[in-house]
């Protein structure tokens, strides 16, 4: 078993409200935040006001905040509820912004309708599954990453993720492609 660092006096500084700490651990763990939370909902301008919404939350919740334990995880967690409620209240129709990264090289034998097809099925999962299926994925996020993040089991992110395939495929189905 690894041994925790003692917190530091940043973390619990943060703890007892301090507010300057929270300014700091603000500046070193945004982008990081951010980052998280465009790989979930996949749109930039929703996810810059989620970011604000994630360092809300967590300024609100300060007092609940471990400084034994480490500030990215927990951040990270945050974030995901921000970003699983946010998908749960977002139309299911919406299109998804054409600047969005990609790989460099497209298959030129996967059609644009197969594209819009996939992506219009991915949108129509339920919340939990989208973020699992989109964190493992499309991300390649390790399953750990992902369990710490939503707070559950290891075994519990195969399942949303093999569920998601299942739908998806159903779905896929039913648009008339075969997967």
């Amino acid at each position: 078993m690894l041994a925790l660092e003692p917190p530091s006096d940043l973390l619990r500084q943060f703890c007892h409200g301090d507010l300057d700490a929270f300014e700091e651990l603000f500046r070193q763990h945004q982008r990081e935040v951010y980052g998280w939370i465009v790989r979930i909902v996949r749109d930039p301008g929703a996810a810059e006001d989620l970011t604000i919404e994630t360092f809300w939350r967590i300024h609100r919740a300060h007092a609940r905040f471990d400084p034994a334990r480490g500030f990215g995880p927990w951040a990270r967690r945050i974030a995901t509820y921000a970003a699983l409620d946010h998908l749960r209240t977002a139309p299911t129709e919406t299109e998804l912004p054409d600047d969005l990264a990609s790989p460099p090289l497209p298959d030129p034998g996967v059609s644009e309708e197969l594209r819009r097809k996939t992506a219009r099925a991915f949108r129509r999962l339920p919340p939990k599954l989208q973020v699992a299926a989109t964190l493992a994925l499309i991300e390649e996020q390790p399953y750990k990453e992902i369990a710490e993040a939503l707070g559950i089991s290891m075994g519990a992110v195969k399942l949303r993720v093999f569920r998601a395939l299942r739908l998806l495929r159903k779905e896929l189905k039913r648009q008339g492609l075969e997967p």
